[in-house]
């Protein structure tokens, strides 16, 4: 699924702002060999970071419905991934990066979620976050030191991906037919009890057997 959340990210970009005959959209580390090497004006969609948001992590088995809307199986909810992209803009001057962007970034805050034809296997919505800080363990900065180049300026894009958990387990057929219950021979399955044989309570025995021993 992360490959796929690349190229829908990449497709979202390209279908709204960016003309794929002049800019190309690249997943490659932005070190400095990459920029040696680099042709033309880029957008870098460089994947830094991948971690499961665990507040939203969630128990049981959701049913999988068929067709006819009966349920098929039954699995466990899909967990939530959240994938950092640091998204920066290559080109011949400062001011066309300022200004692509910007242009970026207006483009994605339209967006609170991958539009579902990019996606259309995720099993539920793909959420779409622009700006945030970043996690309390790490920088910007560090990133761009970790890659051994120069701080930018970039964007966070964060898309919180829904990935499959478990195996699901086929459900039992389906009851088609209301439940009869025959109870015709109820009475004459249940065994005779005479009177004489009811035992009293064990409290009722030992009552009895006061009384009988006070009158003696």
């Amino acid at each position: 699924m992360i490959s796929e959340a690349d190229a829908a990210l990449a497709a979202l970009l390209r279908r709204e702002l960016l003309d794929a005959s002049r800019v190309q959209v690249v997943f490659d580390p932005p070190t400095k060999e990459w920029a040696a090497k680099r042709n033309g004006p880029a957008v870098n969609l460089f994947l830094y970071d991948i971690r499961e948001d665990t507040r939203r992590r969630s128990s049981g088995l959701v049913p999988r419905f068929g067709d006819d809307g009966r349920v098929v199986a039954r699995q466990t909810p899909p967990r939530i991934f959240r994938l950092f992209y640091l998204l920066s803009v290559w080109g011949q001057r400062a001011e066309d990066e300022h200004r692509l962007l910007g242009q970026l970034l207006d483009t994605l805050l339209v967006h609170d979620l991958v539009p579902p034809d990019l996606l259309p296997m995720a099993p539920s919505p793909v959420g779409l976050a622009v700006g945030l800080p970043p996690e309390d363990d790490r920088s910007f900065a560090d990133v761009w030191s970790a890659l051994g180049g120069e701080l930018r300026p970039s964007i966070d894009v964060v898309l919180s991906l829904p990935i499959e958990a478990g195996r699901s387990k086929d459900a039992g057929p389906a009851i088609v037919a209301p439940l009869q219950v025959d109870l015709s021979d109820r009475d004459a399955a249940q065994p005779e009890i005479k009177p004489s044989e009811v035992k009293p309570p064990v409290d009722e025995r030992k009552r009895v057997g006061r009384k009988r021993a006070a009158r003696g």
